[in-house]
């Protein structure tokens, strides 16, 4: 059975969902979860909150959780490339597209991305475009701006 608890963080309400005491999703805001999905608060979603508020507060660096994003061959490929993505340092869709062996592929990476159903413990607010611009994020932008500032990441807006 899937549970999910919610919690208001500086990013807005954020849910936090896991099945067999692994971490499923992350939704911002008022996202919808599927409807066979418990209110409950378990040891691993206690957990990835007390990581998420250290991160938040700015004495955290790297996610310990168990992760298991469901998703396809290819977005899991993806995914696991985004989680080598260092705190502070930013790639490009192309970048993440040779790094899993797909170098004409930034555009179903950022698909891929788009799809993320645990942003910030897998960071895909790390990838911007090639020139530099940000262009999208589940959360929305301002979101992703919150999120980079907060690892120290000058933009130029």
């Amino acid at each position: 059975m899937k549970n999910i608890y919610y919690y208001d963080t500086i990013l807005g309400k954020i849910g936090i969902a896991e099945e067999n005491d692994q971490i499923t999703n992350l939704i911002f805001d008022n996202e919808q979860i599927e409807e066979d999905t418990d209110l409950k608060e378990t040891n691993i979603i206690k957990k990835a909150i007390s990581q998420l508020n250290e991160y938040l507060g700015g004495s955290r660096k790297r996610f310990e959780l168990p992760l298991n994003p469901a998703g396809t061959e290819f977005q899991r490929k993806d995914w696991l490339a985004l989680q080598q993505i260092p705190f502070g340092k930013t790639v490009s869709y192309k970048d993440i597209a040779e790094q899993i062996g797909c170098p004409k592929g930034a555009r179903a990476v950022g698909l891929a991305n788009n799809r993320n159903p645990i942003p910030i413990f897998i960071p895909c607010h790390r990838v911007i475009g090639a020139d530099g611009k940000l262009v999208g994020y589940g959360g929305g932008i301002d979101k992703k701006v919150k999120l980079l500032e907060l690892e120290g990441i000058l933009l130029n807006k």
